[in-house]
């Protein structure tokens, strides 16, 4: 295999390039290399991500596409002074390798290591973190306008704002909101389309790559501004006639009439791997004077340099641990199947005794399993890409006229989606199904990506189901549940991962009793009531108390609303000590049940109450298993909790063999 600091594509027989890498401490360096040089060290920085990636997974097709556009970027610009934002952030692994990071990169996304995405706290060189799409233009124009604040307040201000978006990230209305706010606000800003999908316009060679570098010019943009000054001195109608010559005749040479609409002053399509063409193009728009925000279009390639990513872009976009020069990823020992699968079969299974059953996801298709859902009904699956607010709405309209959708989103993703679940769908108790993947901690995508909140979130909705499955098969049985709701809104939230293997997944799931959960396992001193995937972990802390001489109940909530009252209320009477387990934030499934039982009185009558939820905190980056065991929400610290709840009356019972 080829040494990863020296990957330069050389003919035979002479000898390989001095590495240049190396002598890259920070950005600024950079500014010492020629055109050549900077070729040279974007081939190297992109087998250094490559051979970072393969030993610790993550995000890898979209940060091969801009490794000459980052090299690019920190050669011309002055970072971190001027300030750099990557929209998802999942695209920065090669910024974090030139930005003093290169010595951590592989500690990628481990527990204490490097996030997988842009993050504050981590570098100065990462001046607004992202790990949810389209957040940069709207934060970038609020760093430009602070920038334009502080020069009218007296200060020396004249920092460049630079936000690089892509990667399917321009499909959401948020950024097209700002771009909008941006285009009529005027402040300086440039915005970098990285179009790696061709999704917008090809690249059109020299001829396109010449013209953008005109129309970028300070004597293009100079005379501009001189005719504009002009042309207002016109009567109205012939200045409107002269701006919109303007932005035709452009428009005719080089696209962009959407983004001229929005007020910015459009540049491209280039070929965003090309140095040749980046470096000067990005050199003018930095001297460029003041004016109308700028949209420079450059087009990439995912996974650029590496074939096998390359070759599938989808299967590279995150990736697992790999091998380098096969490309083969590594996979986890066969087990049992991943919730993800089991929704999708089961939501499969529905849809072929109901064909008004749809699915709708935002850009996740297989993230969701509604990959396999699509090809098995095409005409009844939806990607409206990153657009969670439409997606959303969408569906209620769908709900209007007799569809059952499902909506397969990130409990994490969905967060934005919010106001449209209160007012489109909640407040018009209309039968959408949300299923709400990643529910829980995540493991390598920490805190972005962690499904913490669903349950408080959706829980203060009136008419709102709600439901956790335990396993994978009451996972089948939630899918058929939801299926069947036609009362309002219904949510069910799982886990990432495989599921327990306990016992066969049913190829149709049974309908579920609303608002009905079960019993595990009787005891008489302390009851266990779990809210979601934490079951197993309750039936082991079970085990572990009998053994103390502590008989335990466990109990499988199923529905945190409607709540199980009746079983909320015996559990609390027949037990001296009541824990509720959730893998969710405060303020959820257990301030459900203990508002309950406080209106009951169970808490007068002595009652100790311990509700188990996450944290009160982000939780970091590291392995499933250990993010549990330090939110305490392992069999361990639940063993720990009752002990605590009966105090000396649990001391005095001594652990049996």
């Amino acid at each position: 295999m080829a040494n990863p600091s020296n990957p330069a594509r050389l003919p035979p027989n002479q000898p390989p390039a001095t590495p240049l890498l190396d002598r890259v401490r920070v950005p600024a360096d950079l500014k010492n290399f020629s055109a050549e040089q900077l070729r040279q060290i974007a081939d190297e920085l992109r087998a250094e991500t490559i051979h970072a990636v393969s030993q610790t997974g993550g995000h890898l097709g979209a940060s091969l596409g801009v490794v000459e556009l980052t090299v690019a970027i920190h050669a011309v610009f002055d970072t971190p002074k001027d300030r750099l934002l990557w929209d998802v952030g999942h695209q920065a692994y090669p910024h974090k390798i030139l930005t003093g990071r290169r010595d951590r990169i592989r500690t990628l996304r481990q527990g204490g290591g490097l996030s997988g995405f842009t993050r504050r706290s981590e570098s100065e060189y990462d001046p607004f973190g992202a790990a949810h799409s389209s957040t940069s233009i709207s934060a970038g124009l609020g760093m430009a306008v602070a920038r334009d604040l502080k020069r009218q307040g007296g200060f020396r201000d004249d920092r460049n704002v630079i936000a690089v978006i892509g990667d399917g990230a321009m499909s959401a209305g948020m950024a097209y909101e700002a771009m909008n706010n941006a285009g009529a606000m005027k402040s300086r800003l440039i915005v970098v389309l990285n179009d790696n999908d061709m999704s917008i316009a090809p690249p059109v060679g020299a001829m396109s790559a010449y013209l953008s570098r005109l129309i970028s010019s300070r004597p293009f943009l100079s005379l501009r501004e001189v005719m504009a000054k002009v042309a207002r001195r016109f009567p109205a109608p012939l200045e409107r006639a002269a701006r919109r010559a303007d932005e035709f005749a452009r428009g005719m040479l080089t696209g962009g009439t959407l983004f001229e609409e929005l007020g910015f002053y459009y540049v491209g399509p280039i070929d965003g791997h090309n140095m040749d063409h980046l470096l000067p193009l990005l050199r003018n728009l930095r001297d460029a004077e003041e004016g109308a925000p700028i949209l420079l279009h450059v087009v990439t390639r995912k996974g650029k340099g590496y074939a096998p990513a390359e070759a599938s872009a989808d299967k590279y976009h995150a990736v697992s641990k790999f091998n380098v020069v096969t490309g083969t990823q590594a996979k986890a020992p066969p087990g049992p199947p991943t919730y993800t699968k089991v929704f999708a079969q089961s939501l499969i299974a529905e849809a072929e005794q109901d064909d008004r059953i749809v699915a709708v996801t935002a850009a996740m298709p297989s993230g969701t399993g509604l990959d396999a859902f699509g090809k098995r009904f095409p005409k009844r699956t939806f990607d409206v890409g990153i657009a969670e607010q439409h997606a959303v709405t969408f569906a209620a309209g769908m709900a209007t006229e007799g569809m059952k959708p499902f909506v397969a989103i990130y409990s994490t993703f969905l967060q934005r989606a919010y106001d449209q679940v209160v007012h489109d769908v909640a407040l018009q108790k209309l039968p959408v199904r949300f299923a709400l993947d990643r529910a829980g901690l995540v493991g390598a995508d920490g805190a972005t990506h962690a499904g913490a909140y669903d349950i408080a979130y959706l829980g203060c909705l009136p008419d709102m189901v709600l439901m956790a499955s335990a396993d994978e098969v009451e996972l089948a049985h939630m899918v058929a549940t939801a299926a069947a709701h036609d009362a309002g809104p219904i949510a069910l939230r799982f886990p990432r991962g495989e599921g327990f293997g306990l016992e066969a997944v049913p190829a149709r799931g049974t309908v579920l009793p609303i608002g009905q959960g079960r019993v595990i396992r009787e005891g008489t001193k302390i009851a266990l009531l779990s809210y979601g995937a934490r079951l197993q972990e309750c039936l082991k802390a079970a085990e572990e108390l009998s053994a103390r001489g502590l008989s335990c109940t466990v109990a499988d909530a199923r529905f945190a609303k409607p709540l199980d009252t009746p079983l909320v209320e015996r559990l609390a009477r027949e037990h001296e000590v009541l824990i509720t387990i959730e893998e969710g934030s405060v303020c959820g499934f257990g301030a459900l049940v203990m508002q309950h039982l406080a209106w009951k009185g169970a808490f007068d009558a002595g009652l100790k109450f311990r509700p188990m939820t996450l944290p009160d905190a982000f939780i970091d980056h590291d392995s499933p298993k250990a993010q549990y065991e330090a939110a305490g929400l392992s069999a361990r610290s639940i063993v720990a909790a009752a002990v605590a709840a009966l105090g000396d009356a649990a001391s005095a019972q001594p652990a049996r063999a």
